[in-house]
């Protein structure tokens, strides 16, 4: 009997231990990793940048592409840490309705360029829905971008500095979401250079 009793108190314990544990991504606080530095599990890619992990980071220098996403997502917050060059064309594309080909006309472009011709799309904005003014630098240093996609309503914060408020849009209602290395300027003779640096070393996701 008294073997039984110590038995129950065991299970008592445990069962006490485990509603003390609450694993990542649960009830606490909802976001979900898609990529933590380890692997890219949770993306395809297309193009041919050439990604590659390097130092807990996800890294291209070179060539046009994109990781997307394998699954789709409707509103949502992403939080996401990247770092570029200076002449280095990034962005992150939300709500990608085709996943086989990214682009400004089938997905809403959350952009990384401090470069870019017409800042008021530079790094910061939302590419022909929301702009920003003035545009902020993000090159040589670690950023964080926090964005929310709600219905048809778009926030952007860089670094804890609200860069797009509220803007309106109601083309893409879902999709997957990629980001990217891109091309850059063009030289002389009309070649845009695949100069540049991007790295992105944390995403994260919270459905809404």
């Amino acid at each position: 009997m008294k073997r039984w009793s110590a038995f129950g108190v065991a299970l008592l314990v445990a069962g006490f231990a485990a509603f003390s544990y609450t694993p990542r991504a649960s009830a606490d606080d909802g976001w979900i990793t898609l990529f933590d530095g380890k692997n890219l599990d949770n993306f395809n890619m297309i193009g041919d940048a050439n990604w590659r992990i390097e130092d807990g980071a996800v890294v291209a220098d070179k060539g046009n592409g994109f990781l997307v996403t394998k699954n789709t997502y409707t509103d949502y917050q992403i939080r996401a840490e990247f770092w570029i060059d200076s002449d280095a064309n990034s962005g992150i594309f939300i709500r990608c309705t085709d996943p086989g080909k990214v682009t400004g006309a089938t997905a809403y472009e959350v952009n990384i360029w401090d470069a870019r011709p017409d800042p008021s799309y530079g790094t910061g904005a939302i590419v022909n829905v929301g702009k920003v003014d003035p545009m902020p630098k993000s090159a040589g240093k670690w950023n964080v971008y926090e964005i929310t996609a709600k219905g048809s309503t778009f926030t952007v914060t860089l670094n804890g500095q609200k860069t797009v408020d509220g803007a309106q849009d109601g083309k893409f209602a879902s999709g997957r979401i990629a980001l990217q290395h891109g091309l850059g300027l063009k030289d002389d003779k009309g070649v845009e250079s695949d100069k540049g640096v991007v790295k992105f070393r944390k995403v994260e996701i919270k459905p809404l």
